[in-house]
């Protein structure tokens, strides 16, 4: 038992050192990584869906949004896939790569505030994405064409 005790233990000593989350701050109901924002003013992900139909590629909105979490690169946290509707989500990185997400937040909601921006995604570039979001073979496999995509660089980002 002890022994199971040591392992659980050096196991969330060995997962946490892969982050840059060290200090995780809490905000409201809320833990906050990046650069500290507030819940205030971020519209729905039905709203923040209408503004990236609204762009074209090459623009760049500031704004900040609410949405629950679909997806988490498992390598580390280092993006993470939010919902717009039912068929279409968001792929939200983060600036200078300088904060991670925890991997675990899959169904949560969160807060992102930053520049969205909508940009043709490669074939290599999907297929890497879907080998971080633990995509089966066939599945990375079965990416063939580019496709466009939304995408969201977040400085600060709100987890519930």
């Amino acid at each position: 038992m002890k022994l199971l005790a040591y392992l659980m233990v050096f196991t969330f000593i060995f997962s946490c050192s892969e982050q840059k989350n060290e200090d995780v701050k809490m905000i409201e109901d809320y833990a906050s990584f990046g650069k500290e924002i507030t819940a205030d003013g971020a519209i729905s992900q039905v709203e923040m869906l209408a503004k990236f139909n609204e762009l074209q590629v090459g623009d760049t909105a500031t704004i900040k949004f609410a949405s629950k979490v679909n997806s988490v690169c498992q390598a580390k946290g280092c993006w993470m896939k939010l919902a717009l509707d039912p068929e279409t989500e968001t792929m939200v990185k983060f600036k200078d790569y300088d904060f991670f997400v925890p991997k675990d937040i899959a169904d949560s909601d969160a807060i992102v505030e930053g520049k969205a921006y909508k940009e043709e995604m490669t074939v290599e570039d999907q297929q890497h994405y879907a080998k971080d979001a633990g995509k089966s073979e066939e599945e990375i496999a079965a990416i063939t064409e580019p496709k466009m995509v939304y995408n969201f660089e977040a400085e600060g980002v709100l987890i519930k």
